[in-house]
């Protein structure tokens, strides 16, 4: 059961058998894995190599590690998409082969507070809307969402609305478009919040995406801060030469 030396640096070698076993469906998602004196011992590396391996394969969410447990396959992600284009979660969840759904949690209007000024550039007497609402896939909560909008943008019933997309509702009146976002991501773990609404155990990683949306114009229309559970969606870029 040793791996097999090569000249790449044994820690890879382990990380690549561990991959391949997973594959294999010799070790199952959710399945623990053998300690790290019994797995060291199998694959014939030292415990420090084992465990340079299973940090990086943690850091890959491949694996989780629950302290005083022991360290199980992580489960792969329901939903990956890559960046470059604008989709909606919705979009995302129904190639998953899943449906989704939307439960509304609150919406509010407000004052814009100064990092909302700098953000839309309006006035200190233009209302911003707050919508906080969770995603979900066959019922099951994926996504925390928050989504802030100038009120001027938005159709004077909006508030009493209780769906549909808010980019469609920025867009009604024909005279916006949204037209790209500049998207920030960042790795967590436990949210105080985010968490217990997403239903996460304590261990489950979240992804939040913060998205500035521009209009033709260049202005921004809407930000956006969305904590996707890392146990259920994954993202990726493609990267050209130039």
């Amino acid at each position: 059961m040793t791996i097999k030396s090569d000249h790449r640096p044994l820690y890879l070698q382990v990380i690549d058998r561990i991959k391949s076993d997973i594959a294999k469906g010799i070790f199952k998602e959710k399945d623990k894995l053998p300690s790290e004196f019994e797995l060291a011992k199998s694959l014939g590396v030292s415990r420090a190599t084992l465990r340079e391996a299973l940090r990086l394969l943690e850091e890959e969410n491949v694996i989780i590690r629950r302290h005083g447990v022991g360290t199980f396959v992580n489960a792969k992600p329901l939903f990956t998409s890559g960046i470059e284009q604008l989709a909606s979660v919705s979009a995302m969840i129904r190639q998953g082969g899943m449906e989704p759904g939307t439960i509304y949690l609150s919406s509010s209007e407000a004052l814009p507070s100064e990092e909302d000024r700098n953000r839309f550039q309006c006035g200190e007497d233009e209302s911003v809307i707050e919508i906080q609402r969770v995603r979900t896939a066959n019922g099951e909560p994926v996504v925390y969402c928050i989504d802030k909008v100038p009120q001027k943008l938005l159709p004077a019933d909006f508030l009493s609305r209780k769906e549909g997309s808010i980019f469609a509702a920025i867009e009604e009146s024909g005279e916006i478009h949204v037209s790209y976002a500049v998207t920030f991501i960042d790795p967590i773990g436990y949210h105080e919040v985010a968490s217990p609404i997403l239903e996460c155990e304590p261990e489950t990683s979240l992804l939040v995406l913060k998205q500035l949306h521009y209009d033709d114009n260049d202005q921004v229309v809407l930000y956006s801060k969305n904590y996707f559970r890392a146990d259920k969606f994954s993202f990726h870029v493609v990267r050209k030469r130039v």
